[in-house]
């Protein structure tokens, strides 16, 4: 482990899991003591768990999860250049058997709902134990998903369609404009441009021009991604 937070390798990912060995676990923090302490708590508690690399800033994560490919990431979710949505983001596309558990020392809904949303398998506090920590990373890289006890109600909330549930944050749905909103929702519900175009009284020359926003604000491609990507955010 170096003292600066570089990304580095010393233990050789396990690709897809299984029994073939320890869980594989990559640390993602920017503070380089509280790295060194969970890698040592970890490894010294249970020979199920090795620590595969670490990486104190959102470039040397990316960097070092696509080098070692670990079975496990243990997410950071604030740091100076970024945080843990930003990693899931440039990632979970390109590295779907990744499992992401955010650990942090935010208990935020914001916080919670925003990794979650990205693909984090689970959210636990710095609060938890060593013992938890390690019961935590080997039930999400089998499958489960773990929550420190009162964020779980953070995630029913935002997910649950019911009255009184508290409207959460989405990170990536807030930069979209109100009438770019507007136009996916249609777009999203099979208008055609030109008819987009009539119900918000606009020209079909703006109708595109909004589209052309989203598709770059998401990085979506096609108007089919764009559908899912709106459906995913019930804004059908």
């Amino acid at each position: 482990m170096t003292g600066n937070g570089t990304a580095d390798g010393d233990a050789t990912a396990t690709e897809g899991g299984g029994d073939a060995g320890p869980v594989t676990v990559f640390l993602v923090d920017d503070h380089a003591l509280f790295r060194a302490g969970v890698r040592t708590e970890l490894e010294q508690i249970s020979d199920r768990v090795a620590v595969a690399g670490e990486a104190g800033s959102v470039r040397e994560a990316i960097t070092g999860i696509a080098r070692t490919r670990p079975q496990v990431v243990l997410l950071d979710v604030h740091m100076p250049d970024g945080g843990g949505a930003e990693v899931l983001r440039q990632l979970r596309p390109e590295l779907p058997e990744v499992v992401f558990l955010a650990l942090s020392v935010s208990d935020a809904a914001e916080d919670v709902i925003a990794v979650i949303r990205g693909g984090a398998r689970g959210y636990v506090t710095k609060t938890i134990s060593s013992d938890e920590l390690v019961d935590a990373v080997l039930r999400v890289a089998e499958g489960d998903a773990v929550f420190s006890p009162r964020l779980a109600g953070f995630v029913l909330d935002a997910f649950a369609d019911r009255p009184g549930a508290a409207p959460v944050s989405d990170p990536e749905l807030d930069v979209l404009t109100v009438r770019e909103r507007e136009v996916l929702r249609l777009l999203a519900r099979g208008y055609a441009y030109k008819e987009i175009a009539s119900e918000l009284f606009i020209s079909v020359k703006t109708v595109e021009t909004h589209v052309s926003s989203v598709l770059r604000k998401t990085q979506l491609s096609n108007r089919y991604e764009l559908s899912r990507w709106a459906s995913d955010r019930r804004l059908v």
